[in-house]
């Protein structure tokens, strides 16, 4: 496992049942090769859901481990994230924005995605919190993507209120939870 070159040498790897140890030890793999999250993108979109479930875990842990050293792949990721309709890559790819997006995210990417066009991003986590089949976590990410983002459009703060509002009705604890917490920060903006 020492070397992997190119999609196809990863794919190997991940046709098979892995757990998040074998994922760690890919990841830093991936990570000291310098593999092309070009290359790792397309994988999230496998029709097996087994294997594009294991590769948008490897990019998750793969950005999240050094976000600045893929500040130039972000839009990619970005671009991929509206068109992903896989819910276990859903989780990963909130999650991975989420990161990004975040206050305390490094001056490089925020940066960068000064530059990038955020509608796409910004529609599909509205979608994605408005899904009842939705699950609770990119509901929960989502939801912090926006308000990570409602300073970038001012509409966005009233919105993201009023769904979470709608999303906290007869939601699960966690979902009550994020939504406290959101909303509480929303009121004093």
């Amino acid at each position: 496992m020492e070397t992997i070159k190119d999609q196809q040498e990863l794919l190997l790897h991940i046709s098979e049942t892995i757990g998040k140890s074998k994922v760690l030890k890919l990841t830093d793999i991936l990570y000291n090769r310098n593999f092309a999250i070009s290359n790792l993108v397309p994988i999230t979109f496998h029709p097996k859901r087994e294997i594009a479930f294991r590769a948008a875990w490897l990019l998750e842990n793969l950005i999240l481990s050094n976000p600045a050293k893929y500040v130039n792949d972000i839009e990619q990721i970005c671009e991929a994230f509206p068109k992903v309709t896989n819910k276990s890559c859903l989780r990963h790819y909130t999650k991975t924005i989420m990161h990004l997006t975040a206050p305390q995210a490094d001056k490089l990417v925020k940066s960068k995605l000064c530059t990038i066009d955020m509608e796409q991003v910004i529609e599909r986590c509205f979608e994605l919190i408005i899904d009842k089949n939705s699950p609770v976590a990119v509901k929960a990410f989502s939801s912090q993507v926006l308000f990570n983002l409602r300073c970038r459009h001012n509409w966005i703060a009233e919105v993201l209120t009023d769904q979470i509002k709608i999303m906290m009705d007869g939601g699960e604890p966690a979902i009550k939870a994020k939504g406290r917490k959101l909303l509480s920060y929303l009121v004093c903006d």
